[in-house]
């Protein structure tokens, strides 16, 4: 029987202080909000029990920051959408930023499975002055373990109203698109990672901002294909290809610790989740 869960989280400053409200529906947990910034940067990690999504599931998840407030978000593990036989299972995240607000959405990897039939959704809506440092990383098939994904579909969403819109279906039997040199290029898996404001910037921050991210890609495409750009003058993007989740991923976050830096003169503080 399918599983539908939802949660729903909100940051709400008081006085100098980021605080987590939520509340959920089916298996969907929040652990303990914890400051390792101090008490203006809330953060949280999801934890969705089952580990995975099977045909007909449904992962809700909502995020608003409000005015002002500080918020960051991983997870425990991986993302997985396993093997599918009829309909599709789905997660959407919608994440919603009030004036002022920063939100840092930092998932650990979506696996797609051999066989799978999954939509991969992500919704960000930014208030004006409000920025969002997020990032997108998918990983088909499991190479380690001898299963390539040569069947199966995975349809990816990641829209940031007004800004940037990136959607597309990975398919396993699409060698075009999977092994073309204008499409994967033999690469398994992809990540794309953005700071977003809802409001311009300057010419001046956004060549700081790319500067900073530049000199951390890598010179050659081999392991790891990356390439930055500014689309417009509220967003930043960063793209990148890679055999494997852990090069793409550490790279991902040290251009996390850089941006968060130079974007708004934070420390290099990860998640705890990352160093169990």
């Amino acid at each position: 029987m399918p599983w539908h869960a939802s949660l729903d989280l909100t940051y709400r400053r008081h006085g100098d202080r980021c605080v987590a409200h939520h509340r959920h529906d089916g298996p969907l947990r929040l652990f303990h909000s914890l400051y390792p910034e101090g008490p203006g940067l809330c953060h949280n990690v999801i934890v969705h029990p089952p580990g995975g999504l099977v045909q007909g599931d449904t992962l809700d998840i909502a995020v608003r920051a409000e005015a002002g407030s500080h918020g960051l978000v991983s997870t425990p593990g991986a993302t997985r959408f396993y093997r599918s036989q009829g309909e599709a299972a789905t997660q959407r995240v919608r994440l919603t930023l009030d004036a002022g607000a920063r939100l840092e959405w930092l998932p650990l990897e979506t696996i797609a499975y051999p066989g799978c039939h999954g939509h991969n959704r992500l919704d960000a809506t930014l208030a004006p002055g409000a920025e969002l440092l997020a990032w997108d990383v998918t990983a088909l098939g499991l190479p380690a373990s001898g299963q390539a994904f040569d069947h199966g579909r995975l349809h990816q969403h990641m829209a940031l109203a007004g800004l940037w819109l990136e959607q597309g279906l990975l398919d396993g039997r699409d060698t075009r698109l999977l092994d073309g040199p204008l499409g994967l290029a033999g690469q398994r898996c992809l990540g794309t990672l953005v700071l977003a404001s809802g409001s311009a910037w300057d010419r001046a921050r956004r060549e700081r901002l790319l500067d900073a991210v530049r000199a951390l890609l890598p010179e050659t495409l081999q392991p790891l294909a990356a390439g930055v750009t500014c689309p417009n003058p509220q967003t930043l993007v960063l793209r990148a290809l890679a055999p494997l989740v852990e090069p793409l991923m550490r790279l991902f976050q040290r251009v996390w610790a850089v941006l968060r830096h130079e974007a708004w003169q934070l420390g290099q503080t990860p998640p705890r989740i990352w160093q169990v």
